[in-house]
């Protein structure tokens, strides 16, 4: 961001940076998963993280508001996703309920964030 306060790239978005947050995160919690989890759960949970962020980053990149704001709803499928192999990790005893909870408190975050700023993008569409 500029001294103006202006965004000038993806990367001045406070949800992509809490995104990457969240990704690297989760990238933190799986490191310790067993080994045959790491083209299972480890993977899903990985892959689901690093997408939320990418999809925000890519539409930011796109021509039009309708464009980008189909990329934050894929961001938002991939958060939902990320979810619930979170919680699936859980049940079956490959997560702790703290690293649980942190990884959902952060996704809560992020889904309402997301919801914001697509609802912004949307009213200026409108206008």
């Amino acid at each position: 961001m500029d001294g103006s306060g202006r965004i000038e790239s993806y990367r001045d978005l406070l949800v992509w940076q809490r995104a990457m947050d969240l990704a690297e995160l989760s990238y933190v919690a799986t490191k310790d998963f067993p080994r045959e989890e790491t083209y299972g759960m480890i993977g899903q949970i990985r892959r689901s993280a690093a997408s939320v962020a990418a999809n925000i980053a890519e539409g930011y990149g796109r021509e039009s508001a309708g464009s980008y704001v189909n990329f934050l709803k894929t961001a938002q499928g991939s958060l939902k996703e990320l979810e619930t192999h979170v919680i699936l990790s859980s049940r079956v005893g490959l997560a702790s309920k703290d690293v649980t909870d942190r990884i959902l408190d952060k996704a809560d975050e992020i889904g309402r964030m997301l919801r914001g700023l697509i609802r912004s993008l949307q009213q200026d569409v409108k206008s």
